[in-house]
């Protein structure tokens, strides 16, 4: 009997339906972080999402941090500062609150966030690319392009780490 074929990876799928040729390819990349995501947290226990194994972050941290940094790097896209919420959670990603937050509900904000950031695709020009952002405190340089792409790059990273976590505590249980 034949398996069925798998599901091609996003990129493969076509374009994005509204989004600037520019931004395609973060786009996939976005939506494949999310898809990647999902299967990876997919069962895991509790103490599994929590494990960091060998001093990594755990699968929790690299959620929670996957949905904030995206988001806020969207934020300095649009040429905004941060909110206050915002910088709460950014709090939070540097020292977990007790008792640490739902797998579900953190999952829940990652998904929301890439439908966030997938609409702020939609409504972003092509033309305006190019226009300079400032990033953080700090204010460094950067570009609305350079933000949307790092946002998304950054969140293949983090699904990455994620997937690559999930296997090894799953192993460790088993």
């Amino acid at each position: 009997m034949t398996q069925p074929a798998a599901r091609p990876e996003v990129w493969l799928r076509g374009p994005i339906a509204g989004i600037p040729v520019p931004l395609q390819p973060a786009a996939h990349a976005l939506i494949q972080a999310r898809e990647d995501v999902e299967l990876a947290v997919e069962s895991l226990s509790p103490a599994e999402f929590w494990t960091g194994p060998g001093g990594a972050g755990s699968v929790g941290f690299h959620l929670m941090h996957l949905a904030g940094s995206t988001d806020r790097l969207c934020t300095y896209a649009r040429g905004e500062a941060l909110s206050d919420s915002q910088r709460a959670h950014l709090a939070e990603e540097r020292a977990l609150p007790s008792p640490p937050p739902d797998a579900a509900a953190l999952l829940d904000r990652w998904r929301l966030t890439v439908d966030r950031v997938l609409e702020q695709f939609r409504r972003t020009p092509a033309e305006s690319l190019t226009e300079r952002r400032e990033v953080g405190r700090a204010r460094l340089p950067a570009t609305v392009h350079g933000l949307l792409f790092h946002a998304a790059e950054h969140a293949s990273r983090h699904a990455g780490q994620i997937v690559t976590t999930a296997k090894i505590v799953r192993g460790l249980a088993g």
